[in-house]
């Protein structure tokens, strides 16, 4: 990579997380000046930001802009929702991301991240407060575990006369529609055309509400996992299996 002041150095990719779309990288280097985190939370609409990045190659280029919103979700490529990201009018073009949005005073508080092709004003970034929270395992492992039970499935709305005879207080599940061939789901007794409703007792209405539950905490530990059947309402113990890159 090429420093502001024209030395070019390695960069070593220590670790990345699709989930979050967050990287790590090293470079080694000596007169490095650090920027200071600053807290994504303490973030407000109207709220004046920067975004640094290098788009279509134009290396160190700044723009400005304000916080539209916040609390945003955004798919990322892996299929799972970003949460809580900063919604920007901050020009950003291909290339942009990965580089630091910041605040007036300097500290980073976002990673830039994605546009809406043919939109203007509608940038955004990874909050910093998530990026703290997966820099330690990518760090540490290159990776963050997430755990995993091998299905494929659709959100679908369920029957109100069914939610009222399971005594359901959601209106939609998961309907799975594909199984891994060795995968926790399929050992645990789960069959294609099944409905999940809920975890360990926690209600699941959307795949979404699945993949935040299966957290690095949850690997190897054994959850009952409520389905639908047809007319019956089964409980299975599956055990969280760690999901492999």
């Amino acid at each position: 990579m090429t420093l502001p002041d024209g030395r070019e150095r390695r960069a070593d990719l220590l670790g990345h997380d699709p989930d979050t779309d967050v990287a790590v990288v090293r470079v080694s280097a000596s007169d490095l000046t650090a920027l200071t985190f600053g807290e994504s939370q303490a973030l407000r609409p109207g709220q004046l930001v920067i975004a640094i990045g290098n788009p279509y190659g134009f290396q160190h280029t700044v723009t400005t802009g304000v916080v539209s919103a916040l609390g945003r979700s955004l798919r990322s490529r892996s299929g799972r929702l970003i949460e809580h990201v900063i919604q920007t009018d901050a020009a950003l073009n291909p290339g942009s991301s990965g580089g630091p949005l910041v605040t007036s005073a300097g500290q980073v508080i976002g990673v830039n991240t994605a546009i809406i092709a043919g939109g203007q004003g509608l940038s955004f970034a990874v909050p910093i407060s998530t990026v703290v929270t997966v820099l330690p395992a990518l760090l540490r492992d290159g990776r963050v575990r997430r755990g995993y039970i091998g299905v494929a499935g659709q959100d679908v709305p369920l029957l109100r006369r069914v939610t009222h005879f399971h005594r359901l207080t959601q209106a939609t599940g998961v309907l799975v529609i594909s199984l891994e061939s060795d995968g926790p789901a399929r050992s645990a007794g789960v069959h294609e055309g099944d409905i999940i409703v809920s975890l360990d007792s926690l209600h699941i209405g959307s795949l979404d509400d699945l993949y935040r539950l299966l957290t690095e905490e949850r690997i190897g530990t054994t959850m009952t996992l409520g389905i639908l059947r047809e007319a019956q309402r089964l409980d299975l113990a599956v055990t969280v299996a760690d999901r492999t890159r």
